[in-house]
């Protein structure tokens, strides 16, 4: 049986995006500096279809983050387009013609549109009946595999606040924000246990179990 887990970059001083995050600068004011050590990586160019690249320790983090995931869910901004209704024509994702996931997505949203599908067997599904919803339908869809939660913060602080998230590895990279989007901005945040420290060049990977869970 999967786990439901994340994985995500996050600055010294708690951000996982800075400030003033908006539909041109998705990843706020500074926020593009806590994936430069993953942008180089062999293994993460393989999974957007691009050459090249390096190995090093940070591979493993990147090869396991993809391994075993059956299913995917994001929010609303992670998907992208904006707030409010759908515009026409409808809003196909930051993520191109060949998203990466190669899985079922679940996109939170307030405002109900038909399944997107796209190259690569990625399919978008639009939940409008919250995080409990989406993650019915992620755990059906991804059998035995595991379902991952893609962000952004404010939605893997809700799957964190409801006691649903099984594991995680935060990327920890030494970047100060000073502001932007926190990823455990509220106190409903769960006791955990380190499992794993790699550390890595321009980046420290946490691994962390969710006590009490599996």
């Amino acid at each position: 049986m999967g786990v439901v887990r994340f994985q995500i970059s996050m600055s010294l001083d708690g951000y996982m995006a800075g400030p003033r995050q908006s539909e041109e600068n998705p990843l706020g004011v500074g926020g593009l500096a806590l994936h430069q050590w993953v942008f180089e990586l062999e293994a993460w160019r393989r999974w957007q279809g691009l050459e090249g690249g390096v190995v090093n320790e940070s591979s493993q983090t990147i090869e396991e983050a993809r391994a075993n995931a059956g299913a995917t869910i994001m929010g609303r901004n992670m998907f992208g387009g904006g707030p409010g209704p759908w515009d026409e024509p409808a809003w196909t994702g930051w993520w191109g013609d060949e998203p990466p996931f190669h899985t079922p997505v679940f996109v939170l949203t307030h405002h109900a549109r038909e399944p997107l599908e796209m190259k690569g067997d990625t399919t978008f599904f639009f939940v409008t009946e919250g995080i409990g919803a989406a993650l019915a339908q992620a755990l059906a869809a991804a059998g035995d595999r595991d379902v991952v939660i893609g962000g952004g913060a404010d939605t893997i602080g809700q799957y964190l606040a409801a006691g649903l998230v099984d594991a995680f590895e935060l990327h920890l990279v030494p970047v100060l924000l000073g502001d932007g989007a926190r990823l455990f901005a509220g106190a409903d945040t769960p006791s955990v246990e380190q499992v794993r420290v790699i550390e890595a060049p321009g980046v420290t990977h946490l691994a962390y179990r969710v006590a009490g869970r599996g």
